[in-house]
């Protein structure tokens, strides 16, 4: 008999509980009016975090308020010798303007490091013609040191396609050919993104960069397609992070302005 009443004791706490259980949870068995219900402008609005406001230039082209400036004509506080990152840069400024390539001096690279970025860089070809193809107005920037956007004095001047100015270095070659004469200032808008690697040091997503110049789109989200070499094919041999920007010195006295950078 007292095994009898422990399980209906069981039985009564068993149904108790999923009277509860029920209770706790309303179950909506009957369909809306309309299925699916109606969107709400609302329901697509999303208000947090807010956007955060920066003050842009007055004049394109000029640095918005959130960018690093790396070079307006008064010193090169923000670059070092790509020979020797002790020494300051061997270029020299020009009516407190531009800088100058002095030829033989070598590389110059930021002092900072970037990865994701956005870069504005004006630049010009040696006023004077002297050579042709790749020997005029010959130089680069280099983004995280290791993939090169191309510069070139390529008004009038035939080369091979992926070498010319707007080409990621013997990679991709430009869209069309928007350069301006040796005598005018040209100008790259370039928006990068840095390669990722995986735990093991492989490529997992390769760098992409967009890139206009003098306003026209000459890069348009382009693979990069791994460290820049002059011979042989372009990989990614080893992983790396955030690395300087740097300017190539090339034997030619090619000319830089108005150089500023965002971190993305």
């Amino acid at each position: 008999m007292k095994s009898k009443n422990l399980k209906n004791s069981f039985l009564i706490i068993a149904l108790f509980s999923a009277t509860v259980a029920m209770a706790q949870h309303k179950y909506e068995n009957t369909p809306p009016e309309v299925s699916p219900m109606p969107m709400k402008p609302e329901m697509t609005e999303i208000w947090e975090p807010e956007v955060k406001a920066i003050t842009p230039a007055k004049t394109l082209g000029n640095a918005p308020s959130d960018a690093i400036i790396l070079f307006d004509g008064k010193n090169l506080e923000q670059w070092v010798s790509q020979k020797d990152v002790n020494k300051p840069a061997g270029w020299k400024i020009v009516d407190k303007d531009y800088m100058e390539v002095v030829p033989g001096s070598g590389a110059i690279q930021t002092k900072m490091t970037f990865g994701d970025c956005q870069l504005h860089l004006e630049w010009s070809a040696p006023d004077v013609v002297l050579d042709g193809g790749q020997a005029r107005g010959n130089s680069g920037v280099f983004f995280q040191n290791r993939y090169e956007l191309q510069i070139l004095d390529s008004y009038n001047n035939r080369t091979y396609n992926n070498g010319q100015a707007g080409s990621i270095y013997k990679d991709h070659p430009p869209l069309v050919n928007a350069v301006k004469t040796p005598l005018e200032w040209n100008t790259y808008d370039a928006i990068y993104t840095a390669p990722r690697f995986k735990a093991d040091g492989r490529i997992d997503a390769p760098a992409r960069i967009t890139v206009f110049l003098n306003g026209v789109l000459v890069q348009n989200n382009t693979t990069i397609n791994g460290l820049t070499l002059y011979i042989g094919l372009h990989n990614y041999p080893t992983s790396h992070g955030d690395d300087v920007i740097s300017l190539q010195d090339h034997d030619s006295k090619n000319q830089f302005r108005n150089i500023w950078i965002r971190k993305l």
